[in-house]
């Protein structure tokens, strides 16, 4: 389960959408029931509000995750990530990430400076403070779902072609994110059938995954663009996540009727 949780929050809201219409508002709740094997191993969640950072109007996203049951035995989770992005501009203001994944802990803060085109990374945990260059179009790993939301058209997607984007959320440095889509899908839930997006995220293979392909995301192919599913296959086992409760949606969620 060590930094599973990451991908789920990265890409639990990551959709496209063509409509002017916001595919999001303030009171939207997402949660997620992890499956690592025959295991419910954890749960995560995902809560947006309006408020003010300093006098900027922003939403400010939490998410978070914690292993459950029997997992909770064996492996430890509990997660916190938060980003504060503009209401109007979905720029990352404040990022967030306290992390405690079987011991292995992160205390970071990032704060976005776009005047001086710097984020400044402070260490919690090591009592350290990094720069960073950036530019207008960077994001951190909650924002840039939200951003993806509103920002793309689903007319301009092309089956195997990607998109890249800019993301800053450890002392790493700037990440190149790419996000391949594979086409429409209809998925079998709790709610019915949902036709849905589907992509492959790359990521890096080695300790944790097999491949760069081993993650696959599908999102509702509605108004909401919400993330249905998550699969990924782990360097040991397998893992998926799948959509458990939701509220707030700014707009009807679409089951097809049989």
């Amino acid at each position: 389960m060590k930094k599973i949780l990451i991908f789920i929050f990265c890409f639990s809201a990551i959709s496209l959408s063509a409509q002017k219409t916001m595919a999001y508002k303030s009171g939207e709740w997402l949660k997620f029931r992890i499956h690592y094997g025959i295991f419910n191993a954890s749960f995560a969640t995902l809560k947006l509000e309006s408020e003010k950072l300093d006098t900027v109007p922003v939403y400010h996203v939490i998410g978070k995750g914690r292993t459950t049951g029997l997992a909770k035995i064996f492996f430890k989770v509990d997660d916190t990530y938060e980003s504060y992005f503009g209401r109007y501009d979905n720029k990352p203001y404040r990022f967030i990430r306290k992390i405690d994944e079987g011991g292995y802990t992160k205390d970071i803060e990032i704060d976005f400076d776009y005047e001086e085109d710097k984020a400044l990374l402070t260490d919690n945990k090591n009592k350290k403070k990094f720069d960073f260059e950036i530019h207008d179009n960077v994001q951190d790993l909650l924002s840039a779902a939200y951003y993806l939301r509103n920002n793309f058209s689903v007319e301009e997607l092309v089956i195997n072609e990607s998109i890249v984007m800019d993301m800053l959320f450890d002392d790493d440095g700037m990440y190149q994110f790419k996000l391949k889509f594979l086409g429409k899908e209809v998925v079998k839930t709790k709610y019915g059938k949902v036709e849905c997006l589907k992509f492959r995220p790359y990521v890096q293979s080695g300790r944790i995954f097999k491949e760069q392909e081993s993650l696959t995301l599908w999102v509702s192919n509605d108004l909401n663009k919400i993330p249905i599913r998550i699969k990924a296959d782990l360097a040991v086992g397998s893992i998926k996540a799948d959509l458990d409760g939701y509220n707030g949606l700014k707009n009807q969620f679409k089951i097809i009727m049989d």
